[in-house]
């Protein structure tokens, strides 16, 4: 288990505070009396792309006296166009290490602490149990899942927010009579049915808008002000220009936080929803990269979007069926006279496993999927292509 990383700033001079906070301490919603409170306060951020980057910035920028920050991942290229706490130089850097660097040399006067950890059942109790509030900067269902569940055994606010595409979501569940994010949403949607934005794409601004609606969430309830997103989920169109909200309502039924709940122990999320996940069959790209380079290409099935094929595409020809036609049943006819030895591919190799699936059970051919998809084959074939 890595040990937090904290870094504490020089303590400052009260005229150095009293400039630096003074857009604050002029609001009456806030004054020196607030100032005081952000300075006590402890905020757990689990993540540390998209939208942790304005969250962190501007939570560091406002005093919160002690700001955490999770995640387990490193500085990629693919990152930057929306993950702007981090630069081209952090590029391989751990997020945290990039965060922390950002936030402590935005505020010296703040303690901030790096966790280079995957949050697991095993350690969100313990990760949380010092906080005031947890802000969800996440990016996948299973996480969502695990900080809900810890924030109500805990009795911890949860500032959320989700994005995809040119849309995004905000919200704050489990404050008051609010919901939590199981009372909305009990079980995650089927694997590959709603795509990440490795898949789809993201509007690298997005996540600014909604991250710093979090970080302005996460200051009301510190300072006890306004009327915090609770119950209500602010849903924002970027391409329209438009702005939502849906009211929702906790659910007494609920397995977390209704009136018998389920689960009073924090698990890991299974977001399989029950549905089986048939193995496979795949081809590494090195044995792909023999055949090809032995004239025995076999036919090769890029399920991609058109969009991420103008990026990037294997040599060797193929067809391009999306796995949405396969899904949706529209598309089968282009896959009806396939043989095994075709190869089906993706960005990293789980669309294209699905898209075997869906094919096996349509048609009965157990095609190939292509072991760790395009990715796999730049990092081990061809580094020249572009990465995405």
């Amino acid at each position: 288990m890595t040990c937090p990383q904290r870094l504490r700033g020089s303590t400052p001079s009260d005229s150095n505070q009293a400039e630096r906070y003074s857009r604050h301490t002029l609001l009456p919603e806030v004054g020196v009396a607030g100032q005081r409170k952000l300075a006590a306060a402890r905020v757990l951020v689990v993540g540390a792309g998209g939208l942790a980057a304005p969250v962190v910035s501007y939570l560091a920028g406002a005093g919160i006296g002690r700001l955490t920050v999770i995640d387990d991942d490193i500085v990629e290229l693919s990152n930057l166009h929306r993950q702007v706490i981090h630069r081209t130089a952090d590029v391989g850097v751990a997020k945290v290490d990039s965060a922390v660097r950002a936030a402590t040399e935005l505020n010296p006067d703040i303690e901030v602490v790096g966790v280079e950890q995957r949050l697991t059942a095993d350690n969100a109790l313990t990760l949380f149990a010092d906080h005031d509030v947890i802000v969800d900067a996440t990016d996948n269902f299973a996480t969502r899942y695990l900080v809900n569940d810890a924030c109500v055994l805990l009795g911890l606010p949860l500032v959320w927010s989700s994005i995809n595409r040119f849309d995004g979501q905000v919200t704050v569940w489990g404050y008051g009579e609010a919901p939590c994010y199981r009372c909305i949403f009990p079980t995650a949607p089927p694997p590959g049915t709603v795509p990440s934005c490795a898949e789809a794409g993201v509007v690298g601004s997005l996540p600014g808008v909604m991250g710093s609606i979090q970080a302005t969430e996460t200051v009301k309830l510190v300072l006890g002000i306004g009327e915090p997103l609770a119950g209500r989920i602010q849903v924002h169109d970027a391409l329209a220009g438009t702005w939502a909200t849906v009211p929702v309502a906790r659910d007494p039924e609920c397995a977390v936080c209704g009136d018998h709940p389920s689960i009073t122990v924090l698990r890991d999320e299974d977001v399989s929803c029950g549905i089986s996940q048939e193995p496979v069959t795949t081809i590494g790209v090195r044995e792909l990269a023999d055949l090809i380079a032995a004239g025995r290409v076999p036919v090769l099935v890029d399920v991609r979007t058109p969009a991420e094929r103008d990026i990037v595409s294997l040599p060797g020809g193929g067809i391009h069926v999306e796995v949405e036609g396969l899904r949706d049943g529209t598309s089968l006819d282009a896959v009806a006279d396939l043989d095994e030895d075709a190869v089906f591919y993706c960005r990293s190799g789980a669309r294209s496993a699905e898209a075997v699936r869906l094919v096996a059970a349509a048609t009965g051919v157990r095609a190939r999927s292509l072991d760790g998809g395009v990715l796999a084959w730049i990092d081990q074939i061809d580094p020249s292509l572009p990465r995405y």
